[in-house]
């Protein structure tokens, strides 16, 4: 007789729907530095962290979510998976990082005046035309903190945020970004199908709708991203809808899909 799964989080990991895509629309994540620091911003159970640990052996995710169950499946569907020390390089945590904000241990005061000091030297470097010999101090760590992230993930999870958060929530994300380093974006765009599915009673605000387990979904256009983003301070560096027409035969039916795809970086 088949033995029975100890935990039911367990008969959910073959039932998980990687994001492989995440490696062709940013490929950065795969060409970077040897052990490059990426955040995973609303990690749900795990499928955009294990394409990201897959693609590259040396990479080192971070990942938080707002909910103790997900984090604990997450955890269990990705320490099941046969990757290469993923014990080693893959750490969880609680966070509801649009209202708390991220901990301290990714970059503390001292390191963020530290970057400031550094950067205002190097800029009066340049005009005096001293060269450079201090590029290599944004990757130091220290002992109070990681010295920050070289990659944000924001992976289908701004739009649950509540739409007058979404600044202070983005903020975030750039304080935690060491000099130069990216966010990488996925939401949902405008006029995708699960916008035109809600019923307007379930309209809470502009494009913004109440789903029925209580969280939030923002529809996304493309000068609204640019705002948000480069508002806090953000270089654009990518920013365009991905449209795609997605056919379910057994239903006989077709979907409109319609996302919005964005790469920021921090100005270095």
């Amino acid at each position: 007789m088949e033995k029975v799964p100890s935990s039911p989080f367990l008969w959910q990991i073959l039932q998980v729907q990687e994001r492989r895509y995440l490696l062709k629309e940013f490929p950065e994540l795969v060409s970077c530095k040897e052990f490059s620091k990426v955040l995973e911003v609303g990690c749900g159970n795990g499928s955009s962290v294990i394409p990201i640990l897959r693609g590259n052996k040396d990479i080192i995710v971070y990942a938080c979510d707002c909910s103790s169950e997900t984090l604990e499946r997450a955890k269990e569907i990705v320490h099941s998976t046969n990757i290469f020390a993923v014990q080693n390089r893959f750490h969880l945590f609680f966070c509801d990082f649009a209202f708390t904000g991220f901990p301290k241990w990714f970059v503390c005061d001292s390191c963020v005046e530290s970057f400031s000091l550094k950067q205002q030297e190097h800029s009066s470097d340049v005009k005096e035309g001293v060269a450079d010999t201090s590029g290599s101090y944004l990757s130091r760590e220290c002992g109070c903190c990681i010295g920050g992230v070289d990659f944000v993930s924001l992976i289908f999870t701004l739009s649950a945020v509540p739409q007058k958060k979404m600044s202070s929530a983005i903020k975030e994300c750039f304080s935690v970004l060491k000099p130069g380093g990216l966010l990488l974006f996925r939401d949902y765009g405008l006029y995708d199908m699960t916008m035109l599915r809600f019923e307007q009673e379930k309209r809470v605000g502009f494009r913004e709708y109440m789903r029925s387990d209580g969280t939030r979904s923002y529809f996304f256009c493309l000068d609204t991203v640019r705002d948000l983003f480069v508002g806090v301070g953000f270089i654009e560096l990518e920013l365009e809808y991905c449209c795609v027409k997605s056919v379910n035969r057994r239903k006989g039916k077709s979907m409109q899909r319609v996302w919005v795809h964005a790469k920021f970086q921090k100005p270095a």
